[in-house]
């Protein structure tokens, strides 16, 4: 059996890790377990360099506890062309190889747009656009404006497969 550390308690990073590593690795059995460990960037990262940061932090500081991959999530927001963009970096680490994956993009309601912008967390603005409440622990901004068609673990199992194929592809990468 193998560990994987997801460097976060959200149950929806959590099952992302779950889902992708079990579709990757079907022979294998692994163990998931969530931690709270520092991001060391704001809790509403802005722009590529820093979400990717806080996702490199969080794989890093999960180091700390013993298993064989360590994955740190960080969700991000960018301005684009007079819009928010909204987007997360993955981090995959093992005590010697590292790889990055990145979900795709997509733009935010002016609303929610305006409270990001006025120093509130996504989650906290949807929630109150939207009427939610802890929304970034169950469907995210995703699933709200998807209408559940994407929700965020099914949005974050994307990236964290694409973080993996170095690992499904060692001859190539490492």
């Amino acid at each position: 059996m193998k560990k994987v550390i997801v460097a976060s308690k959200n149950p929806v990073k959590i099952e992302s890790a779950r889902q992708a590593f079990c579709r990757v690795f079907p022979e294998q059995i692994f163990d998931f377990e969530g931690v709270d460990v520092p991001s060391g960037v704001p809790d509403q990262p802005m722009g590529e360099e820093e979400t990717l940061l806080g996702a490199t932090n969080r794989a890093q500081n999960a180091r700390t506890f013993n298993a064989d991959f360590w994955v740190g999530i960080e969700g991000g927001v960018k301005d684009h062309e007079e819009q928010l963009e909204a987007f997360a970096w993955m981090v995959v680490l093992t005590k010697d190889k590292k790889s990055i994956g990145r979900t795709g993009s997509f733009f935010l309601p002016h609303k929610v747009s305006e409270l990001v912008h006025q120093g509130i967390e996504l989650g906290e603005a949807d929630d109150i656009v939207f009427g939610q409440s802890d929304s970034k622990k169950k469907q995210g901004s995703v699933g709200l404006l998807t209408h559940g068609v994407l929700d965020r673990a099914t949005y974050y199992e994307q990236a964290i497969i694409l973080a993996l194929i170095p690992f499904m592809n060692e001859e190539f990468y490492f």
